[in-house]
């Protein structure tokens, strides 16, 4: 009898909760379908012991607040009520509103989101203060959508970053950049936090770096981000080419040898000059960088995925003399560039591409990762112009 009366209860809780909208129920980008699992909603707790402050809850958080941003662009494309969105679901649970978002003009597309600390949900909540740990604000970017209106655009960017390495000359990088100077002012660098998945974690990666080159550090989650262009594999090619040709002409005297001679003494004072130019310049440097922080984005890859994989490239790959090859003329390193880059580890077990790309995997149970490098070839080519300054203006040589 009390069994029956269990499994009566349980089948009436049951019907109560797909009762409001059944068609959300069976979505399959429902918070409750492919949301984690294993995470809880802020609590009063939270005053004693804030979930922020772990590593896992603060990457599923994060990895959930860039799929809300999908499925804002999907709600748009399917012109859902409000009251049976997709995308709120992803980032209600977590005590978060949505502040902005963030149009693409020449579509109309929703391609990011500044999502705010509510308060008034938190105090509802018995939640008086913000976890330690928590943002204020969080920018989150999409990356590509495979949909008709939308698809456009993407790829476009995509093929933007696939052939420059660079996306400063889309709409969205101005678009992101001011949004997240603007939650920077408003709030507090230390207190906002840009992410991006695919795509968008290539611009959130471009634009972090834009703003600390302004002194603005602000805290970056980047999971998947573009590692293959067309630019960096002419560029491997060329670093290959430029060493091969230095050997070939370490074999053969110099034909000039007796003209670089006799020119000694005006090239010594040239030097000189030039050092202590250099002496001048570094010194203003090191004023300059007394107080001058790091930028450290997180990095999140998968060996799998091949447009991200890149990443895991250890510095030194390049045949030995490589790296004064690749440094760019006119800058000279102050600090080595760093990342924090979490590898997903699977084992000897290989992946499908579009699970291994996929931004569901970040926030599954048993999800092992290994930190693996801090400051990877990919990495250092990167974030290297943040911690270089310009060579000092040398005296040209007099006739």
């Amino acid at each position: 009898m009390a069994k029956r009366s269990s499994e009566e209860m349980m089948k009436e809780e049951t019907t109560k909760e797909e009762t409001p909208a059944e068609g959300e129920e069976a979505h399959p980008y429902a918070f409750h379908v492919s949301g984690p699992r294993n995470v809880s909603s802020p609590n009063w707790r939270e005053l004693l012991n804030s979930s922020w402050k772990d590593e896992n809850y603060k990457r599923t958080v994060l990895a959930c607040f860039i799929q809300a941003v999908y499925l804002l662009e999907l709600d748009r494309q399917e012109n859902r009520p409000e009251e049976s969105a997709l995308a709120p679901k992803w980032w209600l649970p977590f005590k978060y509103k949505l502040s902005q978002t963030l149009i693409d003009e020449r579509d109309g597309s929703i391609f990011g989101a500044v999502l705010e600390w509510d308060r008034a949900a938190a105090l509802a909540e018995f939640i008086l203060i913000r976890p330690s740990g928590a943002p204020k604000a969080v920018l989150a970017l999409r990356g590509t959508l495979l949909k008709g209106p939308t698809i456009r655009r993407d790829i476009q960017d995509d093929l933007r970053f696939l052939t420059w390495e660079s996306l400063k000359g889309s709409v969205r990088f101005n678009v992101a950049l001011e949004a997240l100077r603007s939650a920077a002012q408003s709030y507090g660098s230390n207190n906002v936090c840009i992410v991006g998945h695919s795509l968008g974690a290539g611009f959130a990666l471009q634009v972090g770096k834009a703003l600390a080159k302004e002194g603005i550090y602000v805290d970056a989650h980047l999971f998947n981000p573009p590692s293959v262009s067309l630019a960096m594999s002419l560029r491997n090619i060329g670093e290959k080419a430029g060493v091969a040709w230095t050997r070939l002409r370490s074999m053969f005297p110099s034909s000039s040898e007796q003209e670089n001679q006799a020119s000694t003494d005006d090239s010594r004072t040239i030097s000189e000059s030039g050092l202590r130019g250099w002496m001048a310049q570094l010194n203003r440097s090191k004023t300059l960088n007394l107080g001058m922080k790091k930028w450290v984005p997180h990095l999140y890859v998968n060996n799998s995925d091949y447009i991200c994989c890149y990443y895991t490239d250890p510095p030194g790959t390049e045949e030995k003399g490589g790296d004064k090859e690749n440094v760019s003329p006119g800058l000279m390193n102050v600090q080595q560039a760093a990342a924090k880059l979490f590898v997903m580890s699977k084992g000897k077990q290989k992946q499908k591409f579009l699970e291994a790309h996929g931004l569901e995997q970040w926030w599954s149970e048993g999800l092992e990762l290994q930190l693996a490098l801090n400051n990877s070839k990919l990495i250092n080519r990167q974030l290297k112009s943040l911690y270089s300054i310009p060579p000092p203006n040398q005296t040209p040589k007099k006739p």
